[in-house]
């Protein structure tokens, strides 16, 4: 595997700015995405896969053709182009830092910005190896981009070594995953694959098939507006109802303070002035049970706060977002021992445990294409201190490799 071709590819497609907008309906939800699409479009052309799409929403397809005779099932491989617009992703600057000495990395010198082992230690599983981080000024795309070079980077090499066998192989690029309307328009029966693996995971080794259930929650308080000088027992200012709110929920039931099969109430924006205040939860649980309790409770206080200050005051919009995949993906679970077994066999320890997030894999596999999430190598996504170890990149590149192989051969061995 050539590192330095690896990184320039990376390089090339972080530096595209494909930042998602959660406020927009449109598809895909902002224009810039177009810019990356099409030059993997170009891209898969020129390396010679085949039956390449772009379509009118945004989604890259592409066929690399089995090389044996047998009948083997087809899968695929899936990640996203878009961004997460909880960082800016525009002018994104990559710094390559060969030989990681296991010390602080100053990424800006001018802001003092610094990522720090001390902070974050999962730094230090990688000294001495070449890191990508970004200056300190952007998130660096490694989510999803990094998953994208793995794919494009794992069929350039199979198309160049026809020795090694494999049947029929799909990759899809999805835009828009990160505002979470990446499987939305993906058409299942035009990919044609019996099942695929997303590589959109994070740290090298981890295997995943489990992922939240998750919803997202409106909150809408409605007060009354008065001269505050002449506002006894007139006003009702919503923004302390509001705070009232938000403290009848469990405290400890936070991103912050959870972990694991932990699920959480996370607010993440609000806005009010007296007469009306907005609260935006997302609301997560791996366990199906759970999860509706959470939603249920929502309702209750909102029903017990309008039973003191009057029918209407506190109104919950909620709206699922995706389900846990795990339903799905556990009566076909020799596509996850099979990935397993590949990283056994290339020295990764697997790490398989459960999404604290969704994929495109979570809704894909509602939608008749069970889909598991492979590590594709970055860390701290979505912010300043996101960076990516090369050699887990190339790593997971050598897992899709392994996979399409052990898929050929195992079919093979079965048929004799």
């Amino acid at each position: 595997m050539n590192e330095q071709h690896l990184i320039k590819r990376f390089i090339s497609y972080v530096t595209i700015d494909t930042e998602s907008d959660p406020n927009n309906p449109a598809f895909p939800s902002s224009e810039k995405q177009w810019n990356l699409a099409k030059q993997l479009e170009a891209e898969l052309r020129a390396i010679g896969m085949q039956e390449v799409t772009l379509d009118e929403n945004c989604y890259i397809m592409a066929t690399l053709p089995g090389n044996i005779k047998d009948d083997v099932p087809t899968i695929g491989f899936i990640a996203h182009i878009d961004t997460s617009p909880d960082f800016t992703g525009a002018n994104v600057n990559p710094q390559v830092h060969k030989n990681y000495d296991g010390k602080d990395i100053v990424l800006n010198e001018k802001e003092q910005i610094v990522l720090s082992p001390s902070y974050f230690e999962d730094l230090l599983l990688y000294k001495g190896q070449t890191l990508i981080t970004t200056d300190g000024t952007t998130l660096l795309g490694a989510d999803d981009k990094a998953g994208v070079t793995e794919i494009v980077t794992a069929m350039e090499y199979l198309i160049q070594h026809p020795e090694i066998k494999h049947g029929k192989i799909r990759i899809c690029f999805t835009p828009d995953e990160e505002v979470g309307k990446g499987a939305h328009l993906f058409d299942v029966e035009k990919f044609g694959a019996e099942w695929a693996y997303t590589m959109d995971g994070s740290q090298i080794g981890e295997l995943e098939y489990e992922n939240f259930n998750a919803a997202a929650a409106t909150i809408t308080i409605n007060g009354k507006i008065v001269h505050p000088g002449y506002a006894k027992n007139k006003l009702i200012n919503s923004m302390t109802i509001a705070s009232d709110f938000i403290n009848q929920l469990p405290k400890n039931e936070v991103p912050e303070k959870t972990e694991g099969y932990e699920g959480f109430f996370h607010l993440y924006a609000m806005q009010g002035k007296v007469e009306q205040t907005t609260l935006q939860y997302i609301v997560r649980d791996h366990d199906r049970a759970l999860f509706e309790k959470r939603k249920l409770h929502l309702q209750k206080i909102a029903d017990e706060m309008n039973t003191t200050l009057g029918a209407g005051t506190v109104q919950v919009t909620i709206k699922d977002q995706y389900y846990n995949m795990k339903e799905k993906v556990v009566p076909v679970m020799h596509i996850v021992q099979m990935a397993e077994e590949v990283m056994k066999d290339l020295g990764i320890t697997p790490l398989i445990k459960p999404i604290r997030g969704g994929t495109d894999g979570s809704q894909l596999s509602y939608m008749g294409l069970p889909c598991p999430n492979i590590f594709a190598g970055g860390h701290h996504f979505h912010g300043r201190y996101e960076y990516v170890p090369v050699a887990s990149m190339i790593k997971a590149t050598e897992v899709i490799i392994g996979i399409a192989q052990k898929v050929a051969t195992q079919c093979i061995q079965e048929m004799k």
